[in-house]
């Protein structure tokens, strides 16, 4: 068989194995992406397979390079791909995206043992926009300075609080009235 007729064969096995599987998602004909894991799982991953002119007499492309795998580091994605493409060599020849998808769900403990969730916004590869926010936020401190209060503020405020300084329940229903008064909520034909 040649090339492309291997790659119709798979295409047509992967969409009736992985048909209404959510985890499944494919790209493209030549395209695929599967997800390893629940979603709520911080060591769920996507993983890539993309098929080049000459699959299955090569090796697929694997990637990670989706915004779902932001929360893993570089290092752990590298290991993965490269057991991945492990695993790819040693089924060289014949069809091998399913297979492929197979090990990860297998071995997704094994594969993701050296993953800790990290932030994407807390790696900053730019020193300088950590002193950027920095100094914003203490520009912005300097500028919440607390109003001072007259003692007929204060003695307001203190008839409308009860003892624990809280408002009772109600006091701006008056106002919600008056404000939906003045709004509508009326049909106007």
């Amino acid at each position: 068989m040649t090339a492309n007729e291997d790659q119709e064969m798979e295409l047509e096995a992967l969409r009736s194995i992985y048909e209404g599987d959510e985890c499944f998602k494919e790209l493209s004909p030549t395209c695929f992406q599967y997800r390893i894991g629940d979603l709520g799982n911080p060591k769920a991953f996507i993983v890539e397979v993309s098929w080049p002119e000459t699959y299955p007499e090569t090796v697929p492309v694997v990637s990670m390079n989706t915004f779902f795998n932001n929360s893993i580091s570089q290092p752990v994605k590298q290991s993965i791909i490269a057991k991945l493409l492990e695993e790819a060599e040693a089924n060289l020849g014949t069809v091998m995206t399913y297979t492929l998808f197979e090990y990860a769900k297998d071995n997704q403990e094994k594969l993701m043992e050296n993953h800790e969730p990290f932030s994407s916004a807390v790696m900053s590869s730019e020193p300088n926009s950590t002193t950027v926010s920095s100094n914003n936020a203490s520009s912005s401190k300097k500028k919440e300075k607390k109003d001072q209060l007259s003692k007929a503020q204060k003695r307001k405020l203190a008839e409308r609080t009860d003892h624990r300084g809280e408002l009772p329940r109600g006091w701006n229903w008056v106002d919600v009235i008056k404000h939906l008064s003045k709004t509508g909520g009326k049909d106007d034909d």
